[in-house]
Parts: C-alpha cells; structure tokens; sequence
C-alpha cells in the first residue's frame, strides 16, 4: 500500500501493509474470526483523510464470546491463572521481545493509524510498550500475601493475593499501543484473562499484538482484542455480568458513564481520565529549560495527551519573555505527515476532534483572549492539522482555561506569589498532572506538598517509566496505571484463618 505524505510516496513495510490488507477481524480464543455483528468500521490515516483499512465492529454477541472465552482460560482449567509464577513471567518477557522484534513496523503502523510522528511513535509509543511488559514479567513471582498478627491465641491468619478474574480493558485512541502495555501488563502479572476494546479509531496495533502474544506463548482465551465502537462493544462490555474488573482510558465524560453502569454488577473499575494540567514557572527557573520543556509537552502529538501541561502559569516578572519564546519555537515547529523525515508534528485525530480545537480558540478570541498562532500549515496539507497555538490575556473562568482542549492549545496565564497559583493551579475538575520549574529545592518540594495532582513534575514534563504509577485526582479519575500499585486493581486479597490449638475430643463430641 502506498501511503501519499506531504512531501513524497514512502511504501511501509510488508509487515505494516498486512496489517492493513487484513480482512476485518476481532481476536477470539486465540484465533482470527470474523464478527457475528457482520458490521465493518473504516480507518483512516489521520494525516490525510485517506481510508488505509477496514476494521471489524463488533456486536454484543462477540463481546460475549470474548468474555466467555476468557471465563474458560480464567477457570476451566484455568491455564493461565494455573501456570507457575516464573513461566507467565516468562510469557510477558518474550511479548516485550516481539514488540521490539517489530519495533519499526509497530512505529509506522501507529503513524498511519494514530497519526504520530515516526521517531516519536518509535522512541516512546514502541519503547515503552515493550518495557511494560518486561517491567510487569518481573513481577508474577513477587506478588506475596503476609502474615497478619492477630490478638486471638492459638490462630494463625495469612493473607492471599488471587486474580480479580476477567478484565475488560477498553483504551483510548491517542495511545494506542502503548495503552496496551499499561492494561495488560499488569493484568497478565496477576494473572487475570482480558477482553481488550481498542478505540474504533485506531484498532489495528491491539490486533497484531493479541497475534504476538500467542506466538509468546500465551494460552488461546487469555487475551482477547474485540475492536468496535463505544456505543456498541463498548456498552456490552462495561455491562457484560461475566466481567470482574474494567479499566478504561479515556473521557473524563465517558469514564462517568462507564462508573454508573459498572455500580450494577459492582465491578472494579480504574479510570484514567481528562486533564487540565496546571503548569508554573517561577521567576527564579531556568527560562529556556522551562520553555523547551513547557513547548515540548504541549505540542507532543499536537497536545492529544491527558497530561499536556495546557495550562501555563507564568510569574508576571517573566510572562511577556515567556510568551516571546514560546511563539518563536511554535512557529519553527515544521508540520506534516509522520512519516516524512524531520517532521515534529502532525495532524489531530480526526475532523471532529480539529473542529473542536478550533471552536475553542475561536470562543476564545471572542472572550476577548490575545491568540498566537504557530507555524502556517503546508498548503498541500489534506488530513487534520492545526497549527500551534498560544492564548494569552486569560482569566481563569474563561473556557479555555477550564476546559480540556485535547489539541495544540497553550492557555498562559500570568501570577504572583506562589499561595496565589497554587490555590489557582488546584481551583480544576481536574487533578492529573502539575509542573514545577524552578532553581529552589525547598520550595520545589513545598509546593509539590500542596499541588492536588497525580503526578508533579519538577523542572521537566513528560517523564514517564512503568515502575512509576500513573492516574489523577480529582474527576482525572482513581485507581492507577504501572508501577506496583496498579496491581492492586487486578488482585484480591482473601483472609486465612487457621486453628493452630488442639480442640479436646470430648469438646468436639459435645459440639
């Protein structure tokens, strides 16, 4: 298949083009079959508006077969729940060992259907996919239960960590591999089965990975990647009974809906949600490092992140230095289709998702905002673009600066001490991620006391590792991502209790 970009035709590789000749499919027991739903779903290259593939849609009926293919694995001989520690450690290495056997075609599928840019769809969507899961293949061995000190003589209680059961994982369109890796790592290490619904929007990774992970040696039914759309598959999922867990990545909106249909069947449920991160500059930071680092995480994947750092609260000293900055890298940023070399930024997911951001900016600038706009965009540009933008002269009951925006939409805002922007910073919905740049250690670590946010950053944005858990305060959500505590959402925890006291014969007789 050849794919049409800003500058020249580059033909992908024969991996990549399977993938996207594949006849429309959902990944059931270990297999490839067509949906019971008969319905397709067409995908798009975001970068030019260009169908690239057909995916399947799937119906409630196969979200069933997924679930009760993943009931079987689960209980009945429970191969995977069953298997010992080490080899289902061993399992989740080798998945990692594929990702980075495919790692440049896992990179260019996600360019296409995803529309990231190559060398940042490689270096960090590929890469820590595939650390999650060597992360995560660490742990089957180390989940332990403890001893409990009880104040009853004679009685031994121990305390067991067992797998939740089925996990209905469902993950949003803006990271469509990596997600992969932060659900079913560690839900695998637990040793819970999966039913996995990628966003209609961009299926086709999550399909080859189920693929993959066979090939690893994962039991048929373990995992099981249903695409379809949020209405659809994903309303029988949140709803199905056979379900025991749910972890979804997506709308702050959504994830709501999703909380009140899984209270009926009183499912776990992790949500990581929306974001309006709050990020804030003091006079005494490293100016260019802040602004580098504040353009950089704005602008990555045209500011389709939960955590961006949208919301920038310069101290009045610095701002209109600031501002200078920041318009001058937003208009050397050189826009285009991700898979041309030296491109640093791409298209929006879609032309609802560019209509959005633009009403935004636009409402905005009848607010009475100040909007700065980047690099021009390329006239021969066909797909989803818009260019880098900065909105100054806010107040913080404007819409920009409430609102998540979900695009490359910087909101700036000016301040002056430091209680008044940590009460403005908290005064969100939302509570995902803070940012700190300063030169000062102690007021670092005050100020990251009092920030109400899941993750503080501290002169950088963006950092990420699968040791370190991930998840907001707030209506960003609960429950977390990677790291050790995102287990506890995949385990129970049961009580044993045990006599260690002979009971007297005739006591036992008279009872």
């Amino acid at each position: 298949m050849m794919i049409t970009t800003t500058s020249t035709d580059r033909l992908l590789s024969s991996a990549v083009v399977a993938r996207l000749d594949a006849t429309p499919h959902v990944f059931i027991d270990g297999t490839r079959r067509a949906t019971r739903s008969g319905e397709e779903l067409p995908v798009f290259d975001p970068a030019t508006g260009h169908q690239i593939a057909v995916a399947a849609s799937a119906g409630a009926d196969d979200i069933a077969d997924a679930v009760e293919a993943a009931r079987r694995a689960f209980t009945d001989p429970a191969p995977w729940r069953q298997m010992s520690p080490l080899d289902r450690g061993r399992i989740l290495h080798r998945i990692g060992d594929l990702i980075y056997q495919y790692a440049d075609d896992f990179a260019q599928l996600e360019v296409v259907d995803a529309g990231k840019v190559l060398g940042a769809a490689r270096n960090i969507d590929v890469e820590f996919a595939a650390r999650a899961f060597h992360y995560y293949a660490g742990w089957p061995t180390k989940i332990v239960g403890s001893t409990v000190p009880v104040s009853h003589p004679n009685i031994h209680v121990r305390t067991e960590r067992e797998p939740v059961g089925v996990v209905g994982a469902i993950t949003a369109w803006n990271f469509p591999l990596l997600l992969c890796g932060w659900k079913i790592g560690p839900a695998l290490a637990s040793g819970c089965t999966i039913v996995l619904k990628p966003s209609e929007e961009t299926p086709l990774s999550a399909l080859w990975l189920a693929e993959l992970a066979i090939e690893a040696g994962l039991p048929p039914g373990v995992l099981n990647v249903v695409p379809g759309t949020g209405g659809t598959a994903g309303q029988a999922l949140v709803t199905h009974p056979g379900v025991d867990k749910l972890t979804f990545t997506g709308s702050t909106k959504v994830g709501k809906r999703i909380a009140r249909q899984a209270a009926d069947t009183v499912k776990r449920v992790t949500l990581e949600l929306g974001g309006k991160s709050a990020n804030i500059i003091l006079p005494d930071a490293d100016v260019q490092e802040a602004v580098t680092g504040s353009a950089g995480g704005i602008f990555w994947h045209s500011g389709q992140t939960c955590s961006a750092p949208s919301r920038l609260f310069v101290h009045k000293d610095i701002h209109d230095e600031v501002v200078e900055q920041l318009t001058a890298i937003a208009g050397q940023l050189k826009i285009g289709h991700g898979i041309d070399e030296g491109v640093d930024f791409g298209p929006l997911a879609n032309g609802a998702q560019l209509e959005r951001v633009r009403g935004y900016v636009q409402r905005a600038q009848d607010e009475g905002a100040t909007i700065y706009q980047g690099a021009q965009l390329p006239a021969d540009l066909t797909g989803h673009f818009h260019s880098p933008t900065i909105i100054t002269n806010v107040t913080d009951d404007m819409e920009c600066a409430r609102e998540e925006i979900f695009g490359p939409v910087l909101v700036v805002l000016a301040f002056e001490h430091i209680d008044e922007v940590i009460e403005r910073a908290n005064a969100s919905d939302y509570g995902l991620a803070a940012g700190i740049w300063t030169k000062n250690v102690n007021t670092a670590q005050r100020m990251t006391r009092r920030l109400q946010a899941g993750t503080v950053y501290v002169n950088g944005w963006g950092l990420t590792d699968p040791a370190a858990p991930f998840g907001g305060f707030h209506q960003s959500g609960y429950g977390r991502d990677l790291g050790p505590d995102s287990l506890d959402g995949y385990l129970e925890t049961k009580s044993v209790w045990t006599c260690t006291a002979e009971i007297p014969l005739e006591r036992s007789e008279e009872q």
